[in-house]
């Protein structure tokens, strides 16, 4: 069937949605307690119009902006009809399909978290990680697989006895982001080696002709659901901005990120050379940071996110890698140290934080150089943001502390720069920045810098459960 004769249910929240309850929604007892000691007080309005023709047993096509709510939206039915299944169910009983290793690991924990109290197994499948490892761990018989493509298609091919035939629900999340990435060969190899008897979920941010292409080709008969616009932001985001002279930016960044002092943030930057040396300034000031970029190797990203998520640090230095898709609790802002060139990508960086109905705020440095890619964003997003309110002298009362820590940033960059190539027989290149323990060991020549003047910146009721039969 083709996309535009699908019958579309808008996501326009009235009182009577607002007001509606997970039970009312038709999730079952166990599902709904889950959900109150995870947090959730009340659905979103994407999981408000899919999870009632989810537990109907229809296919969905979900139209849904970042921080939506929409992993709980597949996940509850799925669990759900795992709970109801009657004897043994299959491994896998669902698949899903995710662009990424660090969005994989999250769906992963979401199921997770959901799904303990009714004994659901659910494990993640992507690459950076041992395949004979990830092999016995599929002969152990999980209930949900999440996977990136690439690596579901290799245990396909490779890992013996392994089949979805007999699973019952297919999710593709993400589904623009993973053809984007040219993995249209993996996705015709997954949904051919699945039955037609499955349910299969698909959401993306855009509806491209590649995607309408994979939902003729994987959907039978969907509800389309769309609750918002494209590129809207949520109505919980603060938006600012901070015209600044291009050479005060660093300056400016600290004075912020201790203006919220105890706040956690993201700070997107355009390179991973300006994600390593934004890291080294802010450790060098006292300010607990860590990083992610594309060329880190996958257990350093996680142990990043990792840290970050539990708090332990309350600073994130990121490249666009972190700005779509990871489902990061509670980050109060996000900072775009760079306004990036594609006003789309502005929407997936502020969508990481007032997520799930939660208040955000969003502050974007905008130099002499950022006018234009600056205005593009707000004619995007359909509106003018206010100006932070800052006065310079008061910020530049910072300069010497910063410039001191911009001085050690750019010494320890040399430093590891020269690391690399005296490495003889080596190829130089940005994945092994990660290699010279960027995580842990960057601003230990910063240390002596951090006085204690500098560090101040930094400154239910138990019952009876159903059981899933194993």
């Amino acid at each position: 069937m083709e996309l535009d004769s699908t019958e579309p249910s808008r996501g326009t929240k009235t009182a009577q949605d607002v007001q509606k309850s997970f039970k009312d929604l038709g999730v079952c007892p166990e599902l709904v307690e889950a959900c109150e000691k995870l947090g959730y007080k009340a659905p979103t309005s994407i999981q408000a119009e899919s999870i009632p023709h989810a537990l109907d047993k229809k296919d969905i096509i979900g139209l849904a902006q970042t921080g939506s709510g929409k992993t709980a939206a597949f996940a509850i039915p799925i669990l759900q009809a795992l709970l109801a299944e009657k004897g043994k169910p299959p491994s896998p009983f669902a698949v899903v399909v995710s662009p990424t290793r660090e969005l994989a690991f999250q769906i992963h924990e979401q199921f997770e978290a959901l799904g303990s109290g009714i004994g659901a197994r659910c494990i993640a499948i992507s690459g950076g990680v041992d395949q004979m490892a990830q092999a016995v761990a599929l002969a152990k018989r999980p209930h949900i697989i999440v996977a990136t493509p690439g690596r579901l298609v290799d245990h396909l091919e490779n890992t013996k006895g392994f089949t979805l035939r007999g699973a019952k629900f297919l999710v593709l999340d993400e589904a623009d982001r993973i053809l984007s990435m040219d993995f249209e060969k993996e996705l015709e190899k997954i949904v051919s080696s699945m039955s037609w008897e499955r349910h299969t979920y698909l959401f993306s941010a855009t509806m491209t002709s590649k995607v309408k292409k994979l939902q003729r080709a994987s959907l039978s008969n969907p509800v389309r659901i769309e609750v918002s616009s494209k590129y809207r932001t949520v109505d919980t985001l603060i938006q600012n901005y901070v015209f600044i002279p291009e050479k005060y930016k660093d300056c400016y960044l600290v004075f912020l990120i201790t203006e919220f002092a105890g706040n956690s943030a993201i700070v997107f930057v355009d390179t991973q050379r300006h994600v390593q040396r934004i890291t080294i300034l802010l450790r060098a000031l006292g300010i607990g940071a860590v990083c992610i970029h594309g060329g880190m190797a996958q257990p350093k990203r996680l142990a990043a996110l990792t840290k970050f998520k539990a708090g332990e640090r309350n600073i994130l230095v990121a490249t666009d890698v972190a700005s779509r898709g990871l489902d990061i609790p509670r980050v109060d802002m996000v900072v775009n140290y760079d306004i990036p060139n594609n006003g789309k990508d502005y929407v997936h960086r502020v969508g990481r934080t007032a997520r799930a109905g939660r208040a955000g705020r969003a502050l974007n440095l905008v130099s002499q150089y950022d006018l234009h890619n600056y205005r593009d964003v707000e004619e995007l997003i359909g509106k003018k943001l206010e100006a932070y309110p800052l006065e310079e002298a008061t910020v530049l009362l910072m300069l010497e502390r910063v410039a001191e820590a911009q001085r050690i940033a750019v010494a320890e960059l040399r430093e590891l720069n020269e690391k690399r190539r005296s490495r003889k027989g080596r190829r130089v290149s940005a994945a092994d920045d990660d290699r010279f323990k960027l995580e842990e060991n960057i601003g230990e020549g910063a240390a002596a810098l951090v006085s204690s003047e500098a560090q101040k910146l930094g400154g239910p009721r138990a019952r009876k459960r159903r059981k899933i039969r194993s």
